[in-house]
């Protein structure tokens, strides 16, 4: 007697499939502007950071016909009305944006527009929301970082790190940028703070803390970034820092990894690296790149040389840390699609995505904590675990906690409570007399997330006086000075 065939099962699909892709430089001379740059001039550092993109008339030059006027009426209205950073974009940025669109006006500007690396890049007035363009709880130091200060520029958050932020320039400016109070130039909605210690001043106060403060063990150095700091002024600097007995952890923040890479492959810049990656060695230091990668589109073949260089160079690592956004790389997909392209082709490791912070204008991009929890759960396992990167949440006075470790959660209002484990620099320094390591520190939602009722909530709050946007752009929410420095100061006041 025949048996019957056992039936065929199809495996099942699984909800996000990995397919190896190879990073693609995208072709610059498809721009009309860019039709007659060479190789040679595109590797050059000088010459990227020359032909930077700053305002929409620049962008014309090189774009050309390919963006319909309609765009660049846009781009200025969101200049005039909301921008929080001005506009600042390496040639090497936007060419990976609308890297396939064909080359008629209209779909060229329907897939400029649609591109998620342009949508934090060069936002426009049409990207933020219409009635909560800002949480009424949105703040232009949102993470209230200059409180603390313990000399200018030099924040301690947490009991053994510390963020030294030695420059607030950037070779390029993201529109969510969560320094935006102290990070480049004015915009027509924002008067930014500045620091007032002269480079080498601010150096020696950090280093004279660090010196006096053997607790610190972790030293990121940032701005700003890295790469607008003149490389011996650099250099300097972290020597310097090597010589501290009480200091393990050293990383370099610098976005240019990504957005400016023909800053970091530079012969010089490498051959400096090396001698600093040395001295770690020869110290025992943990000496890290981090880098802001937000679209797998970003990642190509020379910022993959570039992080190559700084490995090669004597770096132990180079990591990432994204920021979450709506319209980017909220989803799996998009998420699991950068990862992959960072670990497998880059040679930088996933290390966080941050939900985007509380600033002024950027409803538009920030997430839920309930969808950044579903965002974590839905990557996990297919990454190695030291590549899978963590999502946390920065909350205002507290510090980084990964988006499963809010101790309460009200989802109609869209309030999320957390606690922390340590006490923060304001509380080291100018005791209360209250405890406050039981204290519930409040994150807040997007509006237009919320349920219905969470949104009437919010819409009766901001009738009885309280915005659906900050206290003003130019309020009270600037950076307070530190007692042992000078006052920071709005831009053209000194």
């Amino acid at each position: 007697m025949d048996r019957p065939e056992p039936p065929v099962r199809t495996p099942p699909q699984q909800p996000y499939q990995y397919v190896r892709t190879t990073p693609v430089e995208p072709d610059w001379r498809r721009l009309p502007g860019w039709r007659d740059v060479t190789d040679a001039q595109w590797r050059d550092a000088q010459w990227q950071r020359a032909h930077c993109v700053k305002n929409a008339r620049q962008l014309r030059a090189v774009a050309g016909e390919l963006l319909t006027d309609a765009f660049y009426e846009q781009l200025a209205a969101d200049q005039a009305e909301f921008a929080t950073m001005p506009i600042l974009l390496p040639p090497q940025m936007l060419n990976t944006m609308a890297a396939q669109a064909p080359a008629e006006p209209h779909a060229f500007t329907e897939a400029f527009l649609a591109d998620p690396v342009r949508r934090y890049m060069l936002p426009v007035h049409a990207d933020r929301h219409p009635r909560w363009p800002s949480h009424p709880k949105a703040e232009r130091d949102s993470l209230h970082e200059a409180q603390m200060w313990v000399v200018e520029g030099l924040t301690r958050r947490y009991p053994t790190k510390v963020l030294a932020e030695l420059v607030s320039t950037c070779p390029q400016y993201c529109g969510h940028c969560t320094r935006m109070d102290l990070v480049g130039t004015s915009t027509p909605q924002v008067t930014k703070a500045r620091l007032v210690l002269r480079p080498a001043h601010r150096q020696e106060q950090m280093l004279d803390y660090l010196k006096r403060t053997p607790a610190v063990r972790d030293v990121v150095v940032s701005g700003g970034d890295l790469a607008n700091v003149p490389w011996p002024q650099l250099e300097s600097f972290l020597l310097r820092l090597l010589e501290l007995e009480s200091v393990r952890d050293i990383r370099l923040a610098s976005k240019a990894v990504v957005g400016l890479p023909q800053h970091w492959l530079q012969p010089q810049i490498l051959d400096g690296v090396h001698r600093v990656a040395a001295l770690a060695a020869r110290r025992a230091v943990n000496l890290a790149v981090h880098t802001h990668a937000n679209h797998v589109r970003s990642v190509t073949p020379l910022v993959a040389e570039a992080a190559r260089a700084l490995l090669d160079a004597g770096v132990r690592d180079v990591r990432n840390q994204g920021v979450l956004m709506r319209g980017v790389n909220a989803t799996p997909e998009d998420l699991l699609d950068l990862c992959f392209a960072l670990q497998g082709e880059a040679n930088i490791l996933p290390y966080y995505f941050y939900l985007c912070d509380m600033i002024p204008n950027a409803e538009h991009w920030r997430t839920s904590v309930h969808e950044a929890q579903r965002l974590q759960e839905a990557i996990m396992g297919y990454l190695p675990g030291y590549a899978t990167p963590r999502l946390v949440c920065d909350v205002p006075d507290l510090g980084k906690r990964w988006v499963h470790q809010a101790v309460g959660y009200d989802r109609e209002r869209g309030i999320s409570y957390w606690t922390k484990n340590y006490r923060t620099e304001p509380e080291v320094r100018e005791p209360t007399g209250e405890d406050r390591l039981g204290r519930r520190h409040p994150y807040y939602d997007p509006v237009d997330t919320l349920p219905e009722a969470g949104r009437r909530w919010w819409a009766d709050l901001a009738g009885q006086g309280a915005r659906p946007g900050p206290a003003g752009p130019n309020g009270p929410n600037t950076r307070a000075a530190h007692p042992t420095t000078a006052r920071t100061t709005p831009e053209g006041a000194r």
